[in-house]
């Protein structure tokens, strides 16, 4: 899968962090088979930290009648760089649903893979970095009313959690880093998981520098998705983000990733009346120009690739259809099916 590049533009030191494990490799790993995902609360509600330093304060979100509580341990608040875990958890138990297989709240993974799926740095400082990360999820409480799950059996969750319940380091290597780790989700997350409450991620998202930059991308593929565009009051997104910054200190920050313009899929703009655009970066995405895919051809995929998310590979396909010319497609369902049948076999 070619990795995307939204653009390397910006002023140094704004761009996107190296893509330390260039996708050809990925092709060798069963772990990248995940396509990242996330939870929708946690990319609708602020949750996470977005400060770079530890951060012990006490956040309060209420809107649209849900309400969070958010307290930090003595480690501080969990950051959105730590959610990184998570997201590679949620990814694994959604790769192991669509495959038919039996999951549970406990996932075992090893250390090295979460960091290279996650575009960490694997030495040993990035070890030290993913301990604090654990603790910090694990003392992280959570109270809210956000419900999570299937809609036709939704739980009002009204006591306090951690976004995850605990994790022990089963194994460790030669050199005493870690190497099997255990993690075990909070409940709260599992039901969303289990009801299939998310969203794919691009890959780049672990490539984003800044706390706001993956913040705001959150929040596009939320509430933008597929669509067009999607218009948002500055002070609607500055709540919505989380960020502690005074409001003018915050859409300078905006203006900064306006200009730098790296964001995956999505493009923002600022229009009259303190409003944000946020449009899809890929004209195929406007329904009037992309090919159009029937239910049967769907099918055919999830058969042929068994375990994939195959609207994440409908707008990769889409994205090489745009870069080969968009060419005249006389049947749109036999070059998508052609194209991920290509694809399966190159990974073989």
């Amino acid at each position: 899968m070619a990795s995307r590049q939204p653009g390397a533009r910006g002023t140094q030191g704004q761009g996107l962090l190296p893509d330390r494990y260039p996708t050809a490799d990925f092709f060798v790993c069963d772990i990248f088979d995940a396509i990242p995902k996330s939870d929708l609360g946690t990319m609708e509600h602020p949750v996470f930290s977005l400060s770079t330093r530890p951060d012990r304060r006490i956040l309060e979100y209420a809107h649209n009648g849900v309400e969070i509580s958010v307290v930090p341990s003595v480690k501080g608040l969990a950051t959105i760089h730590d959610k990184d875990i998570l997201i590679f958890c949620i990814s694994q138990l959604m790769a192991a649903l669509n495959a038919g297989r039996e999951v549970s709240r406990t996932v075992r993974l090893k250390a090295h893979d979460l960091l290279v799926a996650t575009n960490r740095d694997t030495s040993g400082d990035g070890y030290k970095r993913l301990r604090d990360a654990f603790e910090r999820l694990a003392g992280t409480r959570i109270t809210t009313n956000l419900t999570t799950g299937p809609k036709d059996d939704p739980v009002e969750v009204t006591r306090g959690f951690g976004l995850i319940e605990s994790w022990e380091i089963i194994r460790h290597t030669r050199r005493g880093r870690m190497a099997s780790v255990s993690v075990t989700l909070s409940e709260w997350l599992y039901r969303a998981v289990l009801g299939k409450s998310v969203l794919t991620l691009n890959r780049d998202y672990f490539r984003l520098r800044k706390p706001l930059e993956r913040r705001i991308y959150e929040l596009a593929r939320k509430h933008c998705g597929r669509q067009s565009s999607w218009r948002v009051s500055v002070e609607t997104l500055h709540k919505k983000s989380g960020s502690a910054s005074p409001r003018r200190v915050f859409r300078a920050m905006l203006r900064q990733i306006i200009q730098a313009d790296i964001l995956p899929d999505y493009h923002l703009t600022e229009e009259p009346g303190d409003l944000i655009r946020v449009t899809q970066r890929d004209a195929v995405l406007d329904p009037g120009t992309a090919p159009v895919l029937s239910a049967e051809a769907f099918d055919k995929v999830r058969m042929l690739a068994p375990g994939w998310d195959v609207y994440a590979l409908e707008a990769e396909w889409q994205r090489f259809w745009v870069g080969s010319g968009k060419p005249r497609l006389r049947s749109p369902d036999k070059a998508f099916i052609g194209w991920v049948t290509a694809r399966q076999q190159s990974r073989q």
